[in-house]
């Protein structure tokens, strides 16, 4: 029997199955914090803004010790006793292939911001290090590094315990598939109650302004780029007109479920930059991309100690504020949506399969295409044509399409890279849309179909409202604050977690 509230008459009526505590206030809460935030969208961008800035500045130390820490307990668990326990009992199996599973995992961390900042954090790195000469080999070793460090290990070390958790205690304890389930070491059995519910709000109201807002300046990413390619308006009448589109195909796959439509649209996009980093290593200097990737690993997890650690302390300016720091603030606002959704397509691995499927198949993959593309754009900087510096800091959006344009069949790999984001985006709002549902029926793992769609539309119209209205930025800097209190509560899982699995193997189940 359900511990949640049954739904009301108007649910029943409707055809929905929800939380209606969670459902109906975080629906609320979204309209109200939309309507304030177009209404006051300086005032509001400016608070987060501030709040943002400060949480960098008096709080950097603390999200360097819990990433780290958090790193080092997923490792730990990867070898230790628990590495056998299996997400939904012994006798589980997986539901989705590695390939699907591994597709999936990495288009639900990582979208279309990758794309882009292959090519312009290595280049912003170089020509603006934190310390030492700009322009320079060694600053261009850096640079590299310092993009392998906030897209690697820790960040993914994040998503990996925030995701067991919550699989854990779905799977192994019969608890919600939502984020209150991770608080069950802390709280108990008040889960259940208003604390459980008032937590699920907050993961709601999180993601959905994080997708929603990221699925906005990523149109204007693309819209940049067919501007660039097609002399296509970047207006944002138009810019809501592509939202829409972009929403319709989420939808599509979302009534279609994981298996016929997240499952093959990752699968899909996994192919697509496939054949791009394939393009571009054979187009490119391919030696050069090929050395600097042994290179760049070995420069990674030779430094990796140091890199983690380095606070700044010595170096004058904000540099770290703006870059690590905000880079350790995502990861963690990010881990109650990206989390819960590992935890949905994991049923059936085993704690070692689980770590360090997350840990190192998708952390790889990242490494390869940033230095595919990164390592090409740094080439051309030192002992190419150069301009790759220019066109970033002029518009970070059109990079990507700048470096193509100096090799072979620009036209068809920019269209690939358009349909790459796009595809991106349709996987990130899709599996968003699941995640929220998940949250706002009480954890249920089948919830109806209509409430999918439901959220999915809902991400476009806020989007497509901020396009127009703006304060897409405020939001957006809204939602990251919301990493401190994950940081905390992460730290604590950490030991709930452990204490749960040794009371499932001192008792079996």
């Amino acid at each position: 029997m359900s511990k949640f509230k049954e739904p009301g008459r108007l649910e029943k009526k409707l055809g929905l199955r929800t939380n209606p505590t969670v459902f109906w206030t975080s629906a609320l809460l979204i309209l109200f914090f939309v309507l304030l935030t177009l209404i006051y969208q300086d005032s509001v961008e400016q608070f987060f803004t501030e709040l943002q800035l400060n949480i960098s500045q008096k709080m950097g130390w603390f999200y360097i010790l819990a990433i780290n820490f958090i790193l080092v307990f997923a490792i730990y668990l990867g070898f230790s006793k628990y590495k056998h326990i299996r997400i939904g009992g012994q006798d589980s199996k997986p539901e989705f292939s590695f390939l699907s599973w591994f597709a999936m995992l990495f288009n639900a961390g990582i979208g279309l911001a990758l794309m882009f900042y292959s090519i312009a954090e290595p280049i912003l790195h170089y020509s603006n290090p934190p310390y030492g000469t700009a322009e320079t080999t060694a600053s261009a070793q850096l640079a590299m590094g310092l993009t392998f460090l906030h897209w690697g290990f820790h960040g993914w070390a994040v998503y990996a315990i925030v995701g067991l958790s919550v699989a854990f205690f779905a799977y192994n304890k019969g608890m919600p598939l939502s984020i209150r389930s991770v608080f069950y070491p802390i709280i108990g059995e008040r889960i259940y109650t208003w604390i459980g519910d008032l937590i699920d709000i907050i993961a709601v109201v999180a993601t959905l302004f994080g997708l929603a807002t990221t699925l906005g300046l990523g149109i204007k990413h693309i819209s940049a780029g067919l501007f660039y390619l097609f002399d296509w308006p970047q207006t944002p009448e138009f810019q809501v007109f592509l939202i829409m589109l972009i929403t319709l195909f989420a939808t599509i796959s979302v009534v279609l479920g994981l298996q016929h439509g997240i499952r093959r649209l990752s699968i899909l996009s996994s192919g697509l930059i496939l054949v791009l980093m394939l393009f571009m290593l054979i187009a490119g200097p391919t030696l050069f991309i090929v050395n600097s990737f042994v290179q760049n690993l070995g420069f990674y997890l030779q430094n990796l100690p140091e890199l983690g650690t380095w606070s700044a302390v010595y170096t004058p300016g904000d540099w770290q504020a703006g870059w690590t720091i905000f880079y350790w603030g995502w990861w963690f606002a990010w881990a109650p949506f990206v989390g819960i959704f590992i935890a949905r397509i994991s049923r059936g691995r085993n704690i070692r399969e689980f770590i360090f499927g997350v840990l190192l198949a998708p952390t790889l993959a990242v490494f390869v295409w940033i230095t595919v593309f990164g390592s090409t754009a740094l080439h051309e900087e030192l002992y190419g044509a150069g301009g790759i510096v220019k066109a970033v800091n002029a518009n970070l959006s059109t990079s990507m399409y700048v470096l193509l344009e100096r090799f072979p069949l620009q036209g068809i790999s920019s269209v690939f890279v358009i349909l790459a984001g796009v595809i991106f985006f349709v996987t990130s709002s899709d599996s968003g849309s699941l995640v929220v549902d998940f949250i706002t029926t009480g954890g249920q793992h089948n919830p109806p179909k209509r409430q999918r769609i439901f959220w999915a539309l809902i991400e476009g119209i806020v989007a497509s409202v901020l396009v127009l209205g703006g304060g897409l930025i405020a939001l957006q800097t809204g939602s990251l604050a919301t990493g401190v209190p994950v940081a905390i509560v992460l730290l604590f899982v950490c030991f709930g977690l452990k204490k749960g699995f040794d009371e499932y193997l001192k008792n079996g189940s």
